[in-house]
């Protein structure tokens, strides 16, 4: 389940006469939806999430500031507005608050209000005409010795995909549904590529595995039932799986078991 056209393609052209293999094109926030999930409990979940490999490495989908291309940057191109459309009527104070809650961009008042004073004299719809005018307005920060130099646009970038594609809302009904499609004893595991993500995962498996913190003022309504069981700790890609694959180095594993239901509580 994919919401971009061409990984659809792609999984059509391996898999469709696999008889095992169902596929279909949308948002796995509308997992419940899918009849193929409908029919019988899951044995396991996978998230994959974020921006693919081929969404960077292709200028036209408009993702990378690496290459230049029409700035897009939406997974799915034929639904909602594209970055450029939401850059062209964004409120300053709106773009700030996207940089600075999906990218953590501390510079994201002095960004916002750069690119409102460069769209009044020309639109932004090149990548990198976008990436220059936030690069312009972000000091470089010296690396880390043994870590890489990241771009200046890098975080601002980030936080214009998250918010076209409604990454994080998504996330949320997603896991949900998903913990709502699994069997007994059936996993969910998720990868993510960032902190964001990862910490939107981490406390939904935490609220199913976990009994609330206690406080003496306010008494437990009734006693904490787990609906999830941690499998193990966070898992992050090893040396070797990074010298193959570098973009995997921000990349974390989470996985949790559904618990049996409880005295004919759904679990």
């Amino acid at each position: 389940m994919d919401k971009d056209p061409d990984a659809i393609a792609v999984a059509q052209a391996r898999f469709g006469a696999d008889a095992r293999v169902a596929i279909r094109r949308g948002s796995f926030a509308a997992l419940s939806d899918w009849e193929a999930v409908a029919q019988a409990p899951l044995d396991g979940v996978l998230f994959d999430l974020g921006v693919s490999s081929p969404q960077l490495d292709v200028a036209d989908r408009g993702f990378s500031f690496g290459k230049d291309g029409p700035l897009d940057m939406r997974m799915d191109p034929d639904t909602g507005e594209s970055a450029a459309q939401w850059l062209a009527h964004a409120a300053e104070a709106e773009i700030a608050d996207v940089l600075w809650t999906y990218g953590e961009e501390r510079m994201s008042r002095r960004i916002a209000r750069a690119l409102v004073a460069r769209r009044a004299q020309a639109p932004f719809e090149r990548t990198a005409d976008l990436a220059a005018v936030i690069a312009a307005n972000v000091p470089r920060a010296k690396p880390q010795r043994g870590q890489r130099e990241t771009h200046p646009a890098t975080r601002s970038f980030q936080a214009i995909r998250i918010h076209v594609n409604r990454e994080l809302a998504d996330l949320e009904t997603g896991l949900d549904a998903a913990l709502d499609a699994l069997a007994p004893g059936g996993r969910l595991a998720v990868i993510s590529f960032h902190s964001l993500e990862d910490r939107i995962v981490k406390r939904f498996i935490a609220r199913h595995a976990k009994a609330p913190a206690g406080n003496r003022r306010l008494p437990e309504a009734q006693a904490f039932v787990p609906a999830l069981r941690i499998v193990a700790d966070a898992t992050k890609a090893d040396a070797a799986e990074l010298h193959d694959n570098p973009r995997a180095r921000s990349a974390v594993l989470r996985v949790a078991e559904k618990l049996p239901a409880v005295h004919g509580e759904a679990a």
